[in-house]
């Protein structure tokens, strides 16, 4: 029996405010955020990524996360979450507790891409994500993490299924549960999307995993089915196909949700 006729359910979590958002270069106003992120929560999402705490110089469409998050309506089925990457950015997701429910932590799974995108090794990383888990956790928020180019990286190409499944033990043992695997250049096909997950979800069958794809190649759609099949009901999309990374060459949108 395969996987999909176990799956009863999809879950997606909207991440077009954060992850689209992010690669629009002339900047958003704050109240259209607000606007588009309202609207995203009615039309039946149970998941929206509002906006991501990272420092204004480095993304500057988002200098005003803290005015969005507390502008937006909360309706109490939605799921409102925020990307944060680093302590700094979770010293100031810690007073919207209420209106954001989790975090998602981020790390590259190669030692080239998580330099570009965080100016520091991967140990490094992992060390400061250990404690925002425990200051996240204490405070009564959900944390997630996220293995950003885990199906192919513009610096080094294919990544091994080993060091995939090391991040994840790795994120595993410090009391995250709930991990995604980024095809964050949308270099992914059906086959390695199929094989990855299923590895994954064999050696880790505790784990919620969530998928998030770019669509560069089109295959987005074949992918999801393929992630389907090797037992995934969770996955990220962007309203109308927006998104992208600043630090992945040749990212394109997400898969359109």
């Amino acid at each position: 029996m395969l996987a999909t006729d176990r799956v009863r359910k999809v879950h997606i979590v909207e991440v077009g405010p954060r992850d689209g958002f992010q690669s629009e270069k002339q900047f958003i106003p704050t109240a259209t955020k607000i606007a588009v992120v309202n609207a995203l929560s009615r039309t039946g999402v149970p998941a929206i990524q509002v906006t991501s705490f990272v420092h204004p110089k480095a993304i500057p469409q988002f200098i005003d996360s803290e005015d969005v998050v507390a502008g937006i309506d909360i309706l109490p089925d939605v799921s409102y979450r925020a990307l944060v990457p680093n302590m700094r950015g979770l010293e100031r997701v810690l007073p919207f507790r209420g209106r954001i429910d989790t975090v998602n932590l981020m790390l590259s799974v190669t030692e080239s891409h998580n330099r570009a995108n965080g100016n520091r090794s991967i140990d490094e990383t992992l060390h400061e994500i250990a404690g925002m888990t425990k200051v996240a956790q204490g405070e009564g928020f959900a944390v997630s993490g996220s293995m950003i180019c885990a199906l192919g990286c513009p610096f080094e190409g294919r990544v091994p299924i080993e060091r995939l499944q090391d991040i994840a033990g790795r994120y595993v043992d410090l009391g995250i549960t709930a991990i995604s695997i980024a095809d964050t250049i949308g270099v992914a096909n059906p086959k390695l999307v199929y094989d990855t997950v299923s590895y994954l979800v064999g050696k880790y069958p505790d784990v919620t995993w969530n998928m998030h794809l770019h669509n560069t190649r089109d295959l987005a759609l074949a992918n999801t089915l393929a992630a389907l099949e090797a037992g995934v009901s969770r996955f990220d999309g962007g309203v109308a196909g927006l998104g992208g990374c600043p630090y992945a060459p040749g990212a394109t949108g997400n898969i359109a949700t």
